[in-house]
This record gives structure tokens, sequence and C-alpha cells, in this order.
């Protein structure tokens, strides 16, 4: 870790972050050209690792020989772990967003068995509820996947399968731009080898007509594409 992203890991909240990263007199352009320069190196650097390690295909290969498999993330973190959730679950059964509400840890941790698998998103400030259920589940004898921004991370140690990504930005907010793109890596091997996926998919096809859920496509004339040339 360079003296830089020491620095970045003291900044623990927005709060500190919006003082250190954002100054008052610059432009808009400025400060535009400086978020992405930071997003595309925090990507980079997330992928780069990535590719050394087999940290996502161990993960996916967890997923997939899963009897159950929940996804949990609180407060910005429950973005992705919906976002996670939606990839995976068009293209696998028995997966489940553990929300709070219509699926609450409780009911999680009264039958957990060894073939059940939790993916945890776990980020700095990182959420006791996320912690505490990651602690207790793997304690429970299911296989943890945690998806973090630090080896020191509280679930670190006791993870199955640890998924580090680099959150550095110029932004107050840490990137969510590399924790997005894990999600839709995880997803994509996940997929890759799901049995009867394909059949999944096109079955949700034929349900999505059937349902009317999104606005119909406006089909284009040659009349069309030739003004577009």
């Amino acid at each position: 870790m360079t003296a830089q992203d020491h620095e970045d890991r003291d900044l623990m909240s927005p709060r500190d972050r919006f003082g250190e990263r954002i100054r008052t007199n610059q432009s808009a352009e400025s400060i535009q050209a400086h978020i992405i320069e930071t997003e595309q190196r925090s990507l980079a650097q997330t992928f780069e690792e990535l590719s050394r390690s087999a940290q996502v295909p161990q993960a996916a290969s967890l997923l997939l020989g899963a009897r159950r498999r929940y996804i949990a993330g609180e407060g910005k973190a429950a973005a992705y772990a919906q976002l996670l959730n939606a990839d995976l679950s068009a293209t696998l059964s028995n997966v489940f967003l553990v929300d709070g509400h219509a699926l609450h840890p409780l009911t999680v941790l009264t039958d957990v068995r060894a073939s059940d698998v939790l993916v945890a998103f776990s980020l700095r400030r990182y959420r006791e509820e996320t912690v505490r259920l990651g602690r207790l589940f793997r304690e429970a004898g299911g296989q943890l996947v945690v998806i973090t921004d630090s080896d020191d991370a509280p679930l670190a140690p006791i993870a199955t399968s640890l998924i580090r990504v680099r959150t550095g930005s110029a932004s107050y907010a840490d990137s969510p731009t590399p924790v997005a793109a894990v999600c839709h890596l995880l997803s994509a091997l996940t997929t890759a080898s799901a049995k009867g996926a394909r059949r999944r998919l096109a079955e949700r096809d034929r349900l999505v007509a059937r349902l009317g859920l999104y606005a119909p496509e406006q089909k284009r004339t040659r009349a069309d594409a030739e003004g577009d040339a």
C-alpha cells in the first residue's frame, strides 16, 4: 500500500474526505477531470490485482455449488447487494437478498447449511449489522464471500473467498465504480457456467412480454436508418 493509500484510508468519514479532497476554488471542469482520473485508476488497480488472483473465480464456484445464495449489505452497500442480486437471480435459482424486511438475518441464521453461501458487501466504515451476520453465518457452517476494500476489514479473516476492491476517489464518497464492476464480473463468471442459464433467461423474456414490464421498442424503418446516415 502506497503512502497515498495510507493517507486515504485515514479519511474515515465523508466529512473528513470532503474537507481534504474538495477545494471550493476549483472549477467544475477541474474537479471532473480529477474524479475521472482517480476512478479510472481505482478500476484499473482493482482489475489488475484481481487478474493475478483466483478470488473471483473461486467465489463464482462457491455460488454455483451452493444450495442457497444469500446476498447482504447495509447502508450504501445495500445498493451493491441489490445489483448483484438482480444479476444473479436472472440466471440462478435460490438467490435471496437479505434486506431486513422481506428477508431478515434472523430467518437466514436459523437454518444455515454447509452448502449455503453468503455474499457480504462490507466497506468502510464497516456496518456492524453486516459484520455480525457474516460472523454468525460462518459460525453456523456456511460459506462466506466478502467483497471489501481492505485486507484488514473485520470479515476478512473468516472469509472463504475475499474479493478486494480499490475505492480511492477524488470525491467525498469512496469510489463505487470498482465495486459495481466486481458485481458485474462475478455475476458474469457465475452465469457462464450456470446450468440452465440460457433456459431461465429465455423464460424471463417470455414472462416479461406477458407482464408488459417494459415500454415497447420502436421499430426502425429503412427510411429512419437512411436518415441517420
